[in-house]
């Protein structure tokens, strides 16, 4: 399974300001392209600090000291990498309690910026694409059956699983599973098992005796 990376959700970086960039000016670049934030960055284009709409208001309310992106903005900056994956970011985005992260490369330059809004796009997945996933990458490379064995139905990103497994240790692997594809919201559990089946490969039933000694059958009488 490929999971979407940071890179693949972010939207690029056309907006930045220098730590000298005015309260007006910031106010028109957030009006201009509808964004609620701007990072600012240094002469090497690393980003210094991120100003956001409360930053503005809270410097208009207060009306105490200079104007500026540096004056206003919030620093140190939390930042990403491209490479993460989309939980990475979402996790780093609760600890810190930010709605943002300035995207940085291996140098620490600016390439783009992921929002809470960019990250809602895993649960914008077409149904069809979840199903074809999960029977494609889960049913039949991971756990290597048959796609006939399990019934995938997707709505709204609403999994649902049924079918006969031969193994009882099966359903709660392939339920962890679709649980990690993108865009699932949720997993029903309506997997169904063979009679005797067990964990083993060969679905048998109860294990043999200690040493894999077959049991003698019992002396006649």
């Amino acid at each position: 399974m490929r999971h979407r990376s940071v890179a693949d959700l972010m939207t690029p970086t056309a907006v930045a300001v220098q730590p000298g960039t005015s309260f007006k000016e910031i106010a028109r670049l957030l009006d201009e392209y509808g964004i609620t934030a701007v990072p600012v960055v240094d002469e090497e284009n690393r980003p210094v600090g991120v100003v956001s709409e409360a930053d503005l208001l809270r410097r208009h309310t207060e009306k105490d000291g200079p104007s500026t992106a540096e004056a206003m903005m919030s620093s140190p900056v939390v930042t990403a990498r491209p490479s993460w994956t989309a939980v990475e970011a979402a996790r780093l985005m609760e600890r810190h309690r930010v709605k943002r992260l300035p995207v940085v490369d291996a140098d620490g330059r600016l390439i783009g910026v992921l929002s809470r809004s960019d990250l809602l796009q895993l649960f914008l997945r077409r149904d069809r694409s979840i199903q074809e996933e999960i029977r494609e990458d889960v049913v039949v490379r991971i756990l290597r059956l048959s796609p006939a064995a399990v019934h995938i139905d997707v709505d709204e990103g609403r999994v649902t699983l049924s079918g006969t497994l031969d193994r009882v240790g099966l359903g709660p692997i392939l339920v962890r599973l679709c649980e990690t594809v993108d865009g699932v919201v949720e997993v029903e559990d309506r997997l169904t098992y063979e009679p005797g089946g067990g964990d083993g490969p060969e679905g048998a039933g109860e294990p043999g005796p200690p040493g894999g000694e077959a049991t003698p059958p019992p002396a006649a009488g």
